[in-house]
């Protein structure tokens, strides 16, 4: 069981290093400060990207084309390094959702209870239900979530499905109508979670159960 463990935490760690790499960008589905900066760039140079509030749309997309054709960028409605500096004038920032070193302990801590049963209303390495279990992960970060699921699900940054990344919150619908189950994006399409089931498992977001009663995720990293 301890060389299973190890072994996903090798594979878990592998793809938060992959979505670091990556992170060095901006494109449809995030929000935020940079998001709002960038529109209003885009909007004072005439491009129009449909309002300045801080959420990267397909307006802002067909902005940020159209800027790149004029300026001889690939156009892929993407800011990367290069549009980024063309755009404002300064260089992208090296992290922008939150540090990698916290996704990873994040992911860390999570994996190190794999097998946990699920105890209702369990908030401890002795036994978690989802929520419980979310709370007591990033609480190992320093980062304090609300004690239940739907409460979870107000806080952060609204994510898009195909902007996920590694150490978002994920929701879903199971047992009652509205947000009733919460786990941790590992990325690579999987989550850990504390099921009555299986108790902390790692699970396909796409899986035919899973995926059916997703509603949305935060990131609060």
């Amino acid at each position: 069981m301890h060389l299973v463990r190890v072994l996903v935490v090798f594979v878990l760690l592998f793809g938060v290093f992959s979505s670091a790499s990556a992170a060095g960008a901006y494109r449809e589905g995030d929000s935020g400060e940079e998001i709002t900066a960038i529109q209003s760039r885009l909007a004072s140079l005439g491009y129009h990207p449909g309002g300045s509030d801080g959420d990267f749309g397909s307006l802002t997309t067909e902005a940020i084309k159209r800027f790149q054709q004029d300026r001889g960028l690939e156009t892929d409605g993407v800011v990367g390094a290069d549009t980024y500096r063309a755009l404002l004038g300064r260089e992208i920032p090296a992290s922008r959702d939150g540090s990698s070193s916290t996704i990873r302990r994040v992911i860390q801590s999570a994996s190190r209870y794999l097998g946990v049963p699920y105890v209702f209303g369990g908030t401890t390495p002795d036994g978690f239900d989802c929520s419980g279990f979310t709370r007591f992960v990033y609480g190992q970060s320093g980062i304090i979530l609300p004690r239940t699921a739907d409460a979870q699900y107000g806080v952060g940054q609204p994510v898009s499905y195909n902007r996920l990344q590694a150490g978002d919150l994920v929701f879903f619908s199971t047992y009652e109508e509205g947000v009733s189950h919460s786990g941790i994006y590992l990325g690579n399409g999987q989550f850990i979670s504390a099921t009555s089931s299986q108790g902390v498992a790692i699970a396909s977001l796409g899986s035919g159960y899973w995926g059916a009663r997703y509603i949305g995720a935060r990131r609060v990293l």
